[in-house]
C-alpha cells in the first residue's frame, strides 16, 4: 500500500468533517456549476458558495475588476438572485451531486443575518454557515461589521441564535483592521464555531488614460499572491491566541506549497479562489500538491500539520 493511501488527509471545521481539507473560496465559483465541467466536485473538501443575501442584487457599476502586480482587484459588489432563489435551485443542484456545501450569507443589516440563518437552518444536508461580515453595515454608514468587534460580534450573536447548535458557523473576517486578534476573540465569544481569513484587502487602481478611479465603486478586494503573506501573517497570530478555534484559511493559494503555508501557520482548511480563474483545476492540483508535500515532511496525517509552525525544536507548542 502506498503513502498515500494511508495517509489521512481528512479534517474537521467545529464538528464539520470532509474528506479533504481543500475548498473553493466564497465568490470565486460562484455555486460550483462553473467548476463541475472540470472535476468531481465529490473530490475536494466542500464548495464554499458566493455570500447570498435576501434579495436579488445586481451589483455594483462597471468596470468590476483590475489586473495588478501579483493579483486582482474585484468590486462585484455581491451580485447574487437572493436567498430564496438560492436555497430553492443551487443548493439542491450541490447536494444532488453530492457536494458537500458551505453556504456563505451575507448582510446589510443585523436582523438581515438572523432573516439569513433562519431560512439556512429550514434546508437540510448543509455542512456549514459562512457569515461574512466583511461586507458594508448601513446600520453605521457604511462601517464593515467586522472592523469593530461590537458590530461583529452582534452579526455573529444574531445568526447563533437563530441557528442554534444545528449547524457550525464560521465567521469571515478582514484583515483591514488593526488587532485581528481581538475581532476574532469577539465572534467567538459571540458564537462562532470557527474562522475564515482572510477576506481581500481593500485597494484602488487609478487609470492613467482617464486620471479617474479605474472600478466602478473606486474601491475593491485585492485577492491573489500578493495577499498571501497577510493571510499567513493573520492565521498565525490567530491561531496562536486561540489554538483549539478551527480557521479555514484564504488568501492568494495557488500551489501545494502555498496551502501549507498556510496550514503550518494553523489553517485547518484551505479555500482556493482567485487561482481558479486561471486554472479550473486548481483545486484539485492544489489537493494533489498538499498530500505529497506534507506525505514528503513525514506527516500521516493532515492534522498534525496544523499549526505546525507554532511547535518548539523540542516538539512542544511555543
Amino acid at each position: 500500500m502506498s503513502s498515500a493511501q494511508t495517509f489521512d488527509f481528512t479534517t474537521s471545521l467545529a464538528g464539520a468533517h470532509f474528506p479533504t481539507p481543500i475548498f473553493t473560496a466564497s465568490g470565486c465559483a460562484s455555486s460550483g456549476k462553473e467548476l463541475a465541467q472540470f472535476f468531481d466536485l465529490t473530490q475536494v473538501g466542500a464548495i464554499v458558495t458566493k455570500s447570498v443575501m435576501n434579495k436579488p442584487r445586481h451589483g455594483r457599476p462597471t468596470p468590476r475588476m483590475a489586473e495588478t502586480p501579483s493579483g486582482m482587484l474585484n468590486s462585484i459588489g455581491l451580485q447574487g438572485p437572493g436567498i430564496d432563489y438560492f436555497l430553492a435551485n443551487d443548493v439542491p443542484w450541490l447536494l444532488e451531486r453530492g457536494a458537500r456545501v458551505v453556504v456563505s450569507i451575507a448582510g446589510e443589516t443585523i436582523d438581515e443575518y438572523a432573516v439569513l440563518a433562519r431560512k439556512v437552518r429550514a434546508v437540510s444536508g448543509i455542512s456549514a454557515i459562512e457569515v461574512n461580515i466583511s461586507c458594508p453595515n448601513v446600520e453605521n454608514r457604511g462601517m464593515v461589521f467586522a472592523c469593530e468587534s461590537d458590530t461583529a460580534a452582534r452579526a455573529i450573536d444574531g445568526v447563533r441564535k437563530i441557528i442554534g447548535g444545528e449547524i457550525p458557523i464560521i465567521a469571515k473576517l478582514t484583515p483591514d483592521v488593526t488587532d485581528i486578534t481581538a475581532i476574532a476573540s469577539s465572534v467567538v465569544n459571540a458564537g462562532a464555531d470557527a474562522l475564515a481569513l482572510i477576506n481581500t484587502v481593500l485597494g484602488m487602481v487609478i487609470n492613467l488614460d482617464t486620471m479617474r478611479p479605474h472600478l466602478g465603486g473606486k474601491t475593491g478586494g485585492l485577492s491573489g499572491p500578493a495577499i498571501r503573506p497577510v493571510a499567513v501573517r493573520a492565521i498565525y497570530q490567530v491561531h496562536s491566541a486561540m489554538p483549539h478555534v478551527p480557521i479555514l484559511g484564504m488568501g492568494g493559494v495557488a500551489s501545494g506549497r502555498d496551502a501549507l503555508e498556510l496550514v503550518l501557520a494553523g489553517a485547518s482548511g484551505i479555500s482556493i479562489g482567485t487561482a481558479s480563474f486561471g486554472d479550473p483545476m486548481a483545486l484539485p492540483r492544489v489537493q494533489r500538491e498538499l498530500q505529497s508535500l506534507l506525505i514528503a515532511r513525514g506527516f500521516t496525517s493532515f492534522k498534525d500539520a496544523i499549526g505546525y509552525a507554532h511547535r518548539s525544536e523540542t516538539g512542544g507548542a511555543q
